[in-house]
């Protein structure tokens, strides 16, 4: 009899109904010399019965074996079925899984191609109980191409993150030879089983096809065993599986694929046992922590640097049993952006809580400076709203709780006032309020209480509102912020009556309970004699042909919308829409740094225009927040349809950066692009990324470029930089300079006239002493490196707060696209102004700058006051990046220093800088500024908008 090219092992235990459908998947395979081994592990139901039978029909294909017992987890039926294969490769399928019609040919072809040990193909997770059976591709980075590796070494995450032995083609000579098998009665055998096949491989080939179809069924009555976290066993096999993989990683000294494997540990597989404990009894938490705390013990410290903080801070917090501190931490586990703890200031720094001062490891773990949340005001902060007492009297519900008040963010003398929101969880549904009757300071929390007479005022409709959400709306001074109610310790009541608009007959009362992110919601429920068949009419009508047409006309109308908001059906109602209205005379649309912002040139030319008086109407367009931009104006979130609209009437463009690329100017609408700075780096079709693309990709690039119909420029050195590099035509370019340098060059002349400085209301603003230098520290762009994500600055900013504080008031302007955290040390010393829109006013108060490759330098240059370039990566940026136009060293007009002692040596000669490089200064404004006069604005409006004043 001839030997198969594969063996499926498929194993069964009470899923009879399911295994034919996994069975056929095998028969199906486009690969038809397959055999199937089917291995029930004792079964209560008719599986073995349904084996047999699928044998008998398909003899030579379909074997059937029994286990004399149930062994209690999948990994000995999978030992059983590799001693009965048959085929030169064998593969594996749980009986409520189906494989992929080509998996078997895809992974033979690998394996006889690579001869490799294993083949790994993409396993696609399909959540059959949701509606649109939701699909999820298991680690697909790993199987982004095909690629053989002589050792699982090579690519750690392999190793440590598809840990599947479902999705893979084993040689079979390898697993006998190895004598590599599943532990007996243990779950999570997966882990180990892989574990010891990736070691043992001598080579193994990932594949991008998809092999595998892993079935999930949430919802389903009785959970798979990995599922079942509530019950101990189920951790107590996952840590000794774990502590034998450790064993296995220390015999062989793979030192970096165990931290590889701690990293793991902390992120996916403990977390996903702590966002239950909130929900478990002490006996359950103290056994839980008993297990954990040896085992945490045994993970290297660097770790805990490579997650997230809240993971390293819930695993800490465990193995030290402060249970007081983890339980909130694990509701921020939950809840990624909430604040669940008070914080603690020790030292200058932030920590997630006090405590743990005197374990450096600790300490370290615990410091949250980074993240920010002492720079945040209230309104910022998601805070944890802790349910502290629920009680039900007849027909209304007592609730109280505590607010977390961060480090004091709710001062104690601050007004409050408070209301409990009762909301449908679908948007578009009413929602109901209820008075928070108390609130008031509690040491580290705000208490409040309410009660809600809920049968009396809350009227659902009784279907489609089943589930009710609870908000807390706090006003603190006049500042809103929005708190959920965190349920974990406090036991609910009993379900209270409600009186459905749709009658009691669909629902009668409202059952509290606890949503899946752990918050206090209510279920309508029926509990009356007939709720039973009046539920099973409601069913049969949803389900029905009036129910299965309104669902599917609400589907059609929901897609509908989603394809007209597409970005490519915007461009079609830009394009063969909007561009088809009249031109709106009289009509400017104004956009500074992709919307981010009110600032730059566009601001000080709308600023003008108003000063004029001129008669036209104003839009701005925004992303993000719209707080910051003026009030009389029409306001449009970017690449909305009222944005595209706008730009589609406008008679004008006014923008610093572009507008969106694909957008095709009309002839009627004129676009004045008064860009962003002076270049230093190379721009446009100089840099290497662009000279790379095709012909057709320039193309689709100058065609955006060609619709500026003016660029301003501010020195001949633009239009043998960015002019050429953008390839614009000499009629296209405006020689008055930005019209954002205007302040600029009229305070530098009222200095020279009156002899004295005048720093205006913004350092009063900033809290800044008069005895104070003023230094402004505003560095490009970087991408964020740091351990929490954010741009770190290249120097001790604590050191430099104690050794020129008393001299000097550093201020931080980090790029638009970049974010800086201070830490509360140098509160006053440096101030952080990067949320402020516009850097004019900024460098108009310093009384130094110091920055590095940024255009900034090129404005500041115009106050003639001293400049200070700070490098500390000049080699990487200029000889590794894309290059520059001019020699920073050789035109400098300031000191350029390298590292922090050269820094801080330029700073303590600041003063005698502006005698020392008064002539460079003079020299660079010549080179790079010559066209900013101080009139640019007003040359501008009269070229282009005189005649609006009528």
């Amino acid at each position: 009899m001839p030997v198969p090219d594969v063996s499926v092992v498929v194993i069964v235990y009470n899923d009879a109904d399911r295994l034919p459908t996994a069975v056929h998947s095998v028969l199906d395979q486009t690969l038809r010399d397959v055999e199937v081994v089917i291995v029930d592990d004792c079964s209560t139901d008719r599986s073995f019965e349904v084996a047999q039978r699928l044998a008998a029909d398909h003899p030579g294909r379909v074997r059937a074996f029994q286990l004399p017992e149930n062994s209690g987890a999948g990994g000995e039926p999978r030992n059983v079925g590799i001693q009965h294969t048959e085929g030169r490769y064998v593969m594996f399928l749980d009986s409520d899984d189906v494989l992929e019609v080509n998996a078997c040919r895809n992974m033979l072809e690998a394996a006889e191609e690579s001869g490799s040990d294993i083949v790994s193909g993409l396993c696609v997770r399909l959540h059959k109980d949701t509606r649109n059976q939701k699909r999820d591709e298991w680690y697909a980075w790993l199987y982004s191409t095909t690629r053989t590796l002589e050792s699982v070494t090579e690519l750690p995450d392999l190793f440590v993150w598809d840990t599947l032995s479902t999705n893979k083609c084993y040689r079979r000579d390898f697993l006998i030879e190895n004598d590599l098998r599943f532990p007996k009665g243990m779950f999570y055998e997966d882990l180990m089983f892989i574990a010891d096949a990736y070691l043992a491989a001598r080579r193994i080939t990932l594949i991008p096809n998809q092999v595998y179809f892993w079935n999930v069924f949430e919802r389903a009555a009785v959970k798979s065993v990995t599922n079942r976290r509530h019950e101990m066993t189920n951790y107590t096999h996952r840590l000794e599986i774990h502590r034998r993989i450790d064993a296995l990683l220390a015999e062989r000294g793979l030192d970096e694929l165990k931290l590889a494997k701690d990293v793991k540990f902390l992120k996916h597989d403990l977390v996903l046992h702590l966002r239950d404990l909130p929900f478990r009894d002490d006996s359950y938490r103290r056994e839980f922590s008993e297990l954990s705390r040896e085992y945490l013990a045994s993970i290297a410290p660097e770790a805990y640097d490579r997650v997230q903080p809240i993971q390293a801070i819930c695993a800490y917090l465990l193995q030290k049993g402060d249970w007081d501190n983890l339980i909130p931490a694990v509701d921020t586990l939950i809840n990624r952006d909430k604040v669940s703890a008070p914080l603690d200031e020790h030292d200058g720094r932030i920590y997630w809580c006090d405590g743990h001062y005197d374990d450096p490891f600790g300490r370290q773990v615990l410091d949250v400076t980074d993240i920010g949340y002492h720079e945040k005001p209230v309104n910022q902060l998601f805070l944890r709203n802790q349910l502290t007492r629920f009680s039900a009297s007849g027909k209304a519900v007592s609730l109280a709780g505590e607010i977390t008040n961060p480090l004091g963010v709710i001062p104690p003398g601050a007004r409050l006032k408070g209301r409990l929101e009762f909301s449908a969880r679908r948007r578009s549904l009413q929602s109901f309020h209820f008075p928070v009757r108390e609130l008031r300071h509690d040491g580290d929390t705000i208490a409040w209480e309410a009660a809600a007479d809920l049968t009396a005022k809350l009227r659902p409709l009784g279907i489609v509102d089943t589930i009710w959400d609870v908000r807390l709306r706090l006003d603190v001074d006049g500042v809103p912020t929005t708190t959920r109610l965190t349920v974990a310790d406090t036991a609910l009541s009993e379900p209270l009556p409600v009186r459905p608009r749709l009658t009691r007959m669909v629902a009668d009362h409202l059952a509290p309970h606890v949503s899946a992110k752990g918050h206090l919601a209510f279920r309508l429920v029926s509990e009356g004699r007939n709720a039973e068949r009046v539920q099973e009419l409601i069913t049969r009508g949803v389900r029905g042909k009036p129910g299965t047409l309104a669902k599917t006309g609400y589907r059609k109308a929901k897609t509908l919308r989603k394809k007209v908001t597409s970005g490519d059906n915007k461009l079609r109602a830009y394009h063969e829409v909007f561009s088809r209205l009249p031109v709106k005379k009289r009509t400017v649309v104004f956009e500074s740094h992709l919307g981010k912002q009110y600032s730059d040139s566009p601001r000080a030319l709308y600023e003008e225009m108003r000063r004029q008086g001129l008669k036209f109407e104003a839009i701005w367009s925004y992303a993000g927040s719209p707080k910051d931009f003026p009030k009389d104006v029409t306001l449009v979130k970017r690449w909305s349809l009222p944005y595209l609209k706008a730009l589609a009437q406008a008679e004008f463009w006014v923008d610093n950066q572009s507008y969106p690329l694909k957008l095709t100017k009309r002839p009627e609408t004129t676009y004045l692009q008064t860009w962003h700075g002076s270049a230093l780096k190379n721009m446009g079709f100089d840099q290497p990324a662009l000279k790379a693309q095709t012909r057709k990709q320039q193309e689709e690039q100058q065609r955006s470029l060609d619709r500026f119909d003016r660029f301003l420029v501010r020195s001949e050195h633009d239009v043998h930089t960015l002019a050429r590099a953008f390839r614009l035509k000499e009629k296209t370019l405006l020689r008055v300079g930005y019209p954002r340098n205007d302040a600029l060059v009229r305070a530098r002349q009222r200095e020279a006239e009156r002899g004295v400085r005048e720093r205006g209301p913004l350092a009063a603003e900033l809290g800044i002493p008069e005895d104070r230098t003023v230094l402004l520290y505003a560095p490009t762009f970087r991408k964020a490196g740091g351990r929490h994500g954010r741009f770190e600055l290249p120097f001790d900013v604590e050191r430099f707060a104690d050794q020129f504080g008393d001299r000097y008031v550093l201020l931080v302007r980090s790029h638009y696209l970049n974010h800086v955290v201070l830490p509360p040390t140098v509160q006053g010393r440096v101030i952080d102004v990067s949320a402020r829109h516009d850097v004019t006013p900024l460098l108009e108060l310093a009384d130094g700058l110091i920055t590095d490759y940024s255009s900034v330098m090129f404005d500041y240059a115009l106050l003639d006051r001293p400049l200070v370039f700070f490098t500390y990566d000049y080699d990487e940026y200029v000889h590794e990046g894309r290059g520059t136009y001019f020699d920073l060293l050789e035109h400098a007009p300031g000191p350029v220093v390298r590292t922090e002692d050269d820094f801080h040596e330029a700073i303590k000669s600041f003063e005698s800088q502006a005698l020392e490089y008064a002539k460079s200064r003079k020299e660079f404004v010549a080179k790079f500024g010559e066209y900013d006069r101080g009139d640019a604005a007003r040359s501008i409006v009269d070229q282009f908008f005189a005649q609006w004043s009528r």
